[in-house]
């Protein structure tokens, strides 16, 4: 087939699109079933072990539960919005991988400002939630879908100051050449100050603080554990979620996780060096290309596992924030001490001392 027609070009990127996303979505169900053994093992129990070998496959059995059973839409709901709101929130959870890079030269869309794609389309992430509290015509569905807003909206600033840091250390805003800046070994790596010699250790002192913000806000970001407010079941019975269930209630919880990995992937991008490894890669330079990026998607997708780890280990040990907690530490800590962190950067780089 003749790639440069139209034809040609819609197939070839739908090709590159099916290519992240089934593999994305089958991988997610592994994920689910991940984090429950995780819950499990923290409070000494077996977790998921009879559907399949260790209970592999009970995300998929869980699939088929909600795809067949009735939706309900409660009388009073605005039902377009009410079924509109869970489309929205899987579609954002899955444009935002177009400018993942999976390996070199493995991304379906390579932008010059990938990194402020990524920022607006987790900042629309928030519509799906609003409509889907709103829509519900139903007080604690509204109650949790406006926490949801407040809540993603202030550690959305937190997240974009530390997001500045890293762009300032490498000096793009290319998600391709900020992974390409961390090549030759974990020293090279952003959460270390981005390699270059012993100066780069002033830039350590501010970079792992903000890893830890990013890391922290990602949580608040994606309302998982223990910033879970929206969804507090011991005040909002499910938050916007209430009023859901069958295939809609499966799309937000699609949506929330491929979320949480997409957090996973931006940490392990933005400060553990992506695709590469933690030693010298100069064994890669006699390898095939093909195997070089398979290399270097093992590499991503175990740094975006114990990331995951980490996610999960929070949601089963750390107790539930109170919502004045959460908002004072979004704005009264992460949003100065991201600030200063920014202005700290982007002096170093001014006078020279980092670059």
């Amino acid at each position: 087939m003749d790639w440069t027609t139209g034809l040609g070009w819609f197939l070839f990127h739908l090709g590159q699109i099916l290519l992240v996303i089934v593999p994305l979505l089958v991988a997610l169900a592994f994920f689910m079933w991940g984090d429950r053994k995780v819950w499990a093992g923290v409070q000494m129990r077996k977790g998921p072990n009879v559907v399949g070998p260790f209970g592999l496959l009970q995300s998929f059995a869980d699939l088929f539960k909600f795809v067949i059973k009735e939706i309900v839409v409660p009388a009073g709901a605005d039902k377009f919005v009410f079924l509109l709101a869970p489309l929205i929130t899987f579609a954002l959870a899955l444009v935002g991988w177009a400018v993942v890079p999976m390996g070199p030269g493995w991304v379906i869309a390579n932008i010059n400002v990938g990194i402020l794609y990524l920022f607006a389309i987790s900042s629309l992430g928030v519509y799906g939630i609003i409509m889907g509290g709103w829509a519900s015509n139903s007080k604690y569905p509204f109650l949790g879908s406006l926490r949801s807003a407040a809540q993603m909206v202030s550690y959305e600033v937190s997240i974009g100051f530390v997001i500045i840091t890293v762009i300032l250390l490498s000096g793009t805003m290319n998600l391709q050449g900020i992974v390409e800046k961390q090549a030759g070994g974990f020293w090279n790596w952003n959460v270390l100050g981005g390699g270059g010699g012993p100066q780069h250790l002033i830039a350590t002192v501010i970079m792992v603080p903000m890893m830890v913000v990013f890391f922290i806000s990602a949580l608040a970001e994606t309302n998982r554990p223990p910033f879970d407010l929206p969804e507090a079941e011991s005040e909002l019975v499910a938050g916007y979620q209430v009023e859901y269930s069958s295939s809609p209630f499966l799309l937000f919880m699609i949506g929330e996780l491929a979320n949480i990995i997409l957090m996973c992937a931006m940490i392990s991008i933005l400060f553990f060096g992506g695709w590469h490894a933690p030693w010298p890669e100069d064994y890669l330079k006699g390898w095939n290309p093909t195997l070089a990026s398979l290399h270097g998607l093992v590499m991503l997708w175990g740094k975006i596992t114990l990331w995951f780890i980490m996610f999960a280990l929070v949601k089963a040990i750390v107790p539930r924030y109170r919502y004045d907690q959460l908002m004072r530490l979004g704005w009264k800590v992460f949003l100065p001490t991201s600030g200063i962190a920014v202005a700290l950067v982007a002096g170093l780089r001014v006078y020279g001392i980092i670059g």
